[in-house]
C-alpha cells in the first residue's frame, strides 16, 4: 500500500500517519486506547499520529509518560513531554513508577513501565496500549536472539500485536517505519524529542547493536539489512503460530494426566516429525510446570522417544522426564 502522501505533507509524517491509521483499523470508533509516550522521537511521532487519525473515528487517544526515576532530571523530561502531546490535542499524563532492584535494569523498568499502562488502561476504559515500537527494534531484537542462539521463538522478534498476562491487549503500530522516519516525523512537525542517554552508552548489549552491529552489517552486506531481519521475524512468527495451531490439535489426543504429573504417548510423539515432537516436549514442560527447556533438554528428552536404550530418568527444570510403559513421564521433583 503506498504512503498517503499529500501537497505540503512531509513524506515522513505520512507514513507514521499511515501505519497508525492501519493500526487502528483492529479498534472499533469511540473507543479509548492508551499511549505509552517517553518523550523520545519514536513516541512523540507515535502521539502526533495519534493525534491527528484518532478524532477521525471518534477514537479518544490518552498519552501516558511513565517516569522511572531512574536518572536525575527525569520529572522534566516527563514534563516536557507531557506537554509537547497536550499541545497536540492529546490529553496526558504522568505516572512515576517504582522500579524493583532485583533483575536487570531494563526488564525491570520494562515491567514497571508496562505495568502503568495497564493500569492506566484500566483506569481509562482503554480497549489497547499503543506503543512506539520501530523496525530498528525488530531488527535489533532478532540479532539479539540470532546472537544468544535461544531458537525460533526470539527469532520471532517483536509481536504486531499481543496479549499481556494481565490481559492488557497491546499494539505496535511502527514497526514497519524506520527509526530515521519518525525522527523526520518530529523536525517536521516542530517537535523536540529527548534522546535518552542509556540509548548511547555502550554498557548495553542492544545499545552496542544498534550503534555498531547493525551499521556493520549494513555498510558491509549492503543497506535493507534491517527490513530483512524484520522479514525473518514475521516468517518466523507466522511458522509458529501454524505449529502452535497443529500442537493444539494434536496434544489432546496423546496426553495424559499422571501421578504428579502429565504423560506423553511414546508412539505418538515418534510418529511426528522433529520440529514438531520437540514443540510438543516444550509446550508440555511449559503447560505444566512453567520452565522453559533449552534446546540441550529438549534433544535429551526427545531421545527417550528415539533413542531409547534403557537410559534413566532425566532432571529438568523443575521436574524429571522418563520412560515407562509406552509414555514419556513428566513429574515435580
Amino acid at each position: 500500500m503506498g504512503v498517503d502522501v499529500r501537497p505540503g505533507l512531509d513524506p515522513a509524517v505520512a507514513e507514521v500517519r499511515r501505519a497508525v491509521r492501519e493500526g487502528l483499523r483492529t479498534v472499533a470508533d469511540g473507543t479509548t486506547v492508551v499511549l505509552g509516550v517517553s518523550g523520545g522521537a519514536d513516541s512523540l511521532a507515535l502521539a502526533a499520529a495519534a493525534a491527528f487519525e484518532a478524532p477521525k473515528r471518534g477514537i479518544r487517544a490518552v498519552a501516558v509518560i511513565v517516569d522511572h526515576g531512574l536518572q536525575e532530571g527525569s520529572a522534566d523530561v516527563g514534563a516536557v513531554a507531557c506537554a509537547q502531546v497536550e499541545a497536540l490535542g492529546l490529553e496526558a499524563e504522568v505516572v512515576r513508577v517504582e522500579v524493583a532492584a532485583d533483575g536487570g535494569p531494563e526488564a525491570a523498568a520494562r515491567e514497571a513501565r508496562y505495568t502503568a499502562l495497564a493500569a492506566a488502561a484500566h483506569e481509562h476504559g482503554a480497549v489497547v496500549i499503543l506503543t512506539a515500537h520501530t523496525l530498528d527494534d525488530q531488527a535489533e531484537t532478532v540479532l539479539l536472539g540470532l546472537a544468544r542462539g535461544s531458537g525460533s521463538g526470539s527469532l520471532q522478534g517483536i509481536a504486531p500485536e499481543s496479549t499481556r498476562g494481565d490481559g492488557s491487549r497491546m499494539l505496535r503500530p511502527l514497526l514497519d517505519v524506520r527509526r530515521r522516519t519518525t525522527r523526520a516525523a518530529c523536525a517536521a512537525q516542530d517537535l523536540t524529542p529527548w534522546d535518552d542517554p542509556h540509548n548511547t552508552d555502550p554498557r548495553f548489549t542492544r545499545v552496542r547493536v544498534r550503534a555498531s552491529v547493525l551499521p556493520t552489517l549494513e555498510r558491509e552486506l549492503g543497506p535493507g539489512v534491517a527490513e530483512a531481519l524484520a522479514r525473518t521475524a514475521a516468517q518466523v512468527r507466522e511458522d509458529a503460530e501454524a505449529f502452535a495451531e497443529m500442537i493444539d490439535e494434536t496434544i489432546e489426543d496423546i496426553v495424559e494426566p499422571a501421578e504428579a504429573g502429565i504423560a506423553v504417548s511414546v508412539p505418538a510423539l515418534a510418529a511426528n516429525p522433529p520440529a514438531l515432537r520437540h514443540r510438543i516436549i516444550r509446550h508440555v514442560v511449559a503447560a505444566e510446570f512453567g520452565e522453559s527447556l533449552t534446546r540441550t533438554q529438549t534433544l535429551e528428552v526427545a531421545r527417550l522417544v528415539t533413542d531409547w536404550h534403557g537410559q534413566g530418568p532425566i532432571d529438568l527444570p523443575s521436574c524429571r522426564a522418563a520412560r515407562t510403559a509406552g509414555l514419556i513421564v513428566f513429574t515435580a521433583r
